[in-house]
């Protein structure tokens, strides 16, 4: 079973027992977490669309840990003005698996 589902103003395509890297929830780790906006649902034979959820539908999902992600490198420069300026960003992320689709 296929699901889309917003998770903090992002759609993700999530799968039943995968695990996914989310923007960071404020749940504890080892904690059970309910998102109710489905978009889509989908079980290979027939599909559920939304307008713009749909109604009774649910995804699980266990929380895992919380943790950051790679560091992303901006860099600006000016050419023949001697500016350059090099900044880093590393992206808060909470990975979690989905238990149940439905």
């Amino acid at each position: 079973m296929i699901a889309v589902v917003d998770i903090l103003g992002q759609q993700f395509k999530v799968s039943e027992n995968t695990k996914y890297y989310v923007p960071r929830l404020t749940q504890e780790p080892d904690s059970e977490i309910t998102f109710d906006q489905v978009l889509l649902l989908s079980d290979g034979k027939e599909t559920k669309v939304g307008s713009p959820v749909i109604k009774g539908a649910k995804v699980t999902a266990k929380v895992i840990s919380h943790l950051k992600d790679d560091k992303v490198l901006v860099f600006k420069k000016k050419r023949r003005k001697g500016y350059q300026k090099m900044n880093g960003h590393r992206q808060h992320l909470t990975r979690i698996e989905v238990t149940k689709i439905g």
